[in-house]
């Protein structure tokens, strides 16, 4: 692969984009905002930041990219925790997030039609004027197209799924600049090969993302959340796997263990007790809501739960989510100055609390500053850590860890990652849960991008 003189690479993008100068940055703010993301993987700077506002601009950025050899980093909020969005070939970022218009809203098709740039929070603005909602909630304000090119999830997924469940089709562009729409606004399809399904989780290897058709859900007229706290990771995470498995119908079910409960309580003035708990949510009828944490409680109280609190307020159970999502954000009280990192796997429900027990003896064992969160009605869950990015033997333990709940996760039957994805940091990893497959997917990447530009070094592991 080669890369363009960077001047003259510059003077053809700026054509690209109708003259416009301003959207071609080489300047060192705007590259080194785009040469990391929140992980230890070692940045990179692109050679140039583009800032498309259409399909068509994509297209223009993509056939120049595509005849030139030159690499391209698709861009959204930059929030991956696999080294996604770092350009490790230099090359073009292209930053998708101008392309944020919401193009159309249809509430009786329960969908919504959107640019990659659109934020998950926007779409939900707009949708909430309708008594609609996107349900795919990662924490972050992560972008729609970002979200798909990673096939995010969160805590909601135990009842509405990953992202790929709500993306009725899209629009991409494949490098050399032709653009493909696939799937239609119709629910449901069986019309030729998914690849809907193919782009989505494929983190900008194959094409970039443009647009999105998404399917959206109805506000529920009654929601309740709860806070449940336990004398144990495990007895927390047997009650995730009874309720689940008895067929509670809640929305949300998070663990967190008692660090991250400690750092929560210094960085959002909560006083929640210093010990593991689930965080639940039921959504529906006040009838459904109600049978649904009665069976959660009852199983709770079966393991010994130490306090049990209902949050009915709307503004109550907004904090309690947020203070959630801040979790990753809370360690800066905890160890000042250190670098939050986070690895998932996902295994069986069966093998969940075991799994959770292996990762904390495995911190322990290895003398990591770290906690335990998870979604884990569906079975994933993070290990986080605080690691000084200036010990390299305190990351190089950090690297062990994670390959060892991967070791764990396969033997478990589970998989390497849940919701994060491959990136650059879990290429072994894949490597280790399908080699069978690897043919296939170099296969189908040399296909979509013959020449190797699209985000290079990522997803598809090399042949070494």
């Amino acid at each position: 692969m080669t890369s363009a003189p960077a001047s003259i690479l510059v003077d053809a993008l700026v054509d690209a984009l109708d003259g416009d100068t301003a959207r071609v940055s080489t300047g060192d703010s705007d590259r080194d905002l785009h040469a990391a993301d929140m992980t230890v993987h070692a940045p990179r700077r692109p050679d140039v930041v583009v800032y498309p506002l259409s399909t068509n601009e994509v297209a223009a950025v993509l056939a120049l990219a595509h005849e030139r050899a030159v690499p391209v980093t698709p861009f959204g909020a930059g929030s991956s925790l696999e080294g996604h969005v770092i350009p490790v070939e230099g090359g073009i970022s292209l930053d998708l997030t101008r392309m944020n218009r919401i193009l159309s809203l249809e509430p009786t098709n329960l969908a919504a039609t959107v640019q990659a740039g659109v934020t998950r929070n926007a779409l939900n603005r707009a949708a909430g004027e309708h008594g609609l909602f996107f349900p795919v909630d990662p924490g972050a304000d992560a972008t729609l197209g970002g979200m798909a090119a990673t096939n995010a999830a969160g805590t909601t997924t135990v009842r509405y799924g990953k992202m790929r469940a709500s993306v009725l089709a899209l629009e991409a562009v494949l490098p050399g600049g032709s653009v493909i729409r696939t799937g239609s606004r119709a629910l449901k399809t069986s019309a030729g090969y998914d690849l809907t399904g193919l782009l989505v989780g494929s983190e900008g290897t194959l094409g970039v993302i443009t647009e999105l058709t998404l399917r959206l859900q109805g506000i529920a007229e009654h929601a309740v959340a709860v806070r449940i706290s336990f004398p144990s990771v495990e007895a927390a995470s047997r009650v995730a796997v009874a309720a689940v498995a008895a067929g509670a119908g809640v929305t949300r079910l998070e663990l967190l263990d008692a660090i991250n409960v400690r750092a929560i309580n210094l960085y959002s003035g909560t006083a929640y007790p210093e010990g593991p708990c689930l965080f639940a949510e039921s959504t529906g009828t006040e009838t459904s809501v109600a049978a649904d944490l009665e069976l959660l409680l009852a199983l709770a109280e079966a393991e010994g739960a130490v306090e049990v609190v209902y949050e009915r307020d709307p503004d109550a159970r907004r904090r309690l989510w947020a203070a959630r999502h801040d979790s990753a954000y809370a360690w800066s009280q905890l160890w000042p100055g250190l670098k939050h990192c986070s690895t998932d796997t996902a295994v069986p429900l069966s093998e969940l609390p075991g799994a959770v027990a292996a990762a904390r003896a495995e911190l322990e064992r290895l003398g990591l500053r770290g906690g335990i969160v998870g979604h884990v009605g569906d079975g994933n869950f993070h290990v986080g850590v605080g690691l000084d990015p200036d010990d390299t033997d305190e990351i190089a333990r950090y690297h062990q860890l994670a390959d060892l709940l991967v070791d764990d996760a396969l033997a478990r039957g589970g998989t390497c990652t849940g919701e994060h994805g491959i990136g650059m940091g879990k290429l072994g990893a894949l490597a280790r849960e399908h080699p069978d497959l690897l043919p296939l997917y170099r296969g189908v990447k040399a296909l979509f991008d013959p020449r190797g530009i699209m985000n290079p070094g990522k997803v598809v592991p090399p042949i070494l």
